[in-house]
């Protein structure tokens, strides 16, 4: 490594990278962070750590040895048709990990205890018990998606004591949570899952996915009624348009939505009022800085000490 070499942040919105390249000037001292507003040679920027970089600002680095996402899927790097031909790292972090493990529990249980009806009888001034209102044990949790994310969640609704099983698009194997993959798997996968929990990464083949045919396929015995919906995965997977005629004619209960098809979601869409919707604005697995900048450092670090990357995308894949 020379004392020349840069590192490249680009960051969605005015200022953002700012804390971005501090936090890994302090990480890599030896190295020259820098921003697109900056001066900088393009030819001595070996490494560039992006998220949601305007398309096409990365053309010119001729000298790339790795472009790394700062969260965790590499759509908003794929998307770009000018993105330089460098390997692609996706961020792995237990901080991130444990935040989107989070949010999934914090909706699976509120679904699963039903808490929108308890604010809805406090708000009432009713005072009403559900004689009905099964163990974890008896609900049956579906994660698609056994990566990183989708198998720590799975893991840790396991351990509350849900009958959780999982699917992916390539056999997975989860201590005590039986699996199920591929177009073959799919179905047996949903007819099992009273609440479905996506955390697929958005690839051609899941683009859409989440539509009223796949809903039509869930478990309907489930004590709330319904199937209920919980992405956190990304908006590309959902038919948002089917998602919400499905909540209206009773083949949905529920959705927890993270991920949207527009981002912001627009003020617009049906879904900020809908009843049966909750809304979160895609901060489901927002890390702190300091965290994914130790990973990515690291990461860069050992490189160069001839250390081969790690988390490697396969573009053809998408992940």
């Amino acid at each position: 490594m020379s004392r020349n070499d840069a590192l490249l942040l680009v960051v969605e919105g005015r200022d953002a990278a700012t804390p971005w390249i501090e936090a890994f000037r302090a990480r890599l001292p030896g190295w020259r962070v820098v921003g697109l507003s900056d001066a900088f040679d393009p030819a001595r920027v070996r490494h560039v750590a992006a998220w949601r970089h305007p398309y096409g600002s990365l053309k010119g680095l001729t000298s790339l040895d790795a472009i790394f996402s700062l969260g965790a899927g590499v759509d908003h790097l794929l998307g770009d048709p000018d993105l330089p031909p460098a390997t692609l790292v996706r961020v792995v972090d237990s901080d991130l990990t444990a935040r989107m493990t989070e949010w999934v529990v914090l909706h699976v249980l509120r679904h699963h205890r039903q808490a929108e009806r308890y604010v809805r009888q406090q708000h009432d001034g009713l005072w009403s018990d559900d004689p009905l209102q099964p163990a974890a044990k008896d609900v049956r949790v579906g994660v698609m998606g056994l990566g990183v994310l989708g198998g720590d969640a799975a893991a840790k609704l396991k351990l509350l004591g849900f009958d959780v099983a999982g699917w992916s698009r390539t056999a997975k194997t989860l201590p005590g949570v039986p699996t199920f993959a591929g177009d073959g798997g799919l179905d047996a996968f949903l007819r099992r899952t009273q609440i479905l929990v996506v955390l697929l990464p958005a690839t051609p083949r899941t683009q859409g996915m989440l539509d009223a045919a796949l809903i039509g396929k869930l478990a309907r015995d489930g004590h709330l009624g319904g199937p209920v919906l919980i992405n956190a995965g990304r908006g590309a997977l959902q038919n948002e348009a089917d998602i919400l005629r499905c909540l209206d004619d009773g083949r949905l209960k529920a959705a927890t939505l993270d991920v949207f098809e527009t981002e912001p979601l627009p003020t617009t869409s049906p879904l900020w009022r809908h009843p049966a919707v909750t809304v979160t604005p895609h901060n489901a697995a927002i890390s702190s800085t300091g965290a994914v900048a130790d990973a990515v450092a690291a990461q860069i670090l050992a490189f160069g000490r001839g250390e081969p990357l790690q988390h490697v995308v396969e573009r053809e894949r998408a992940y």
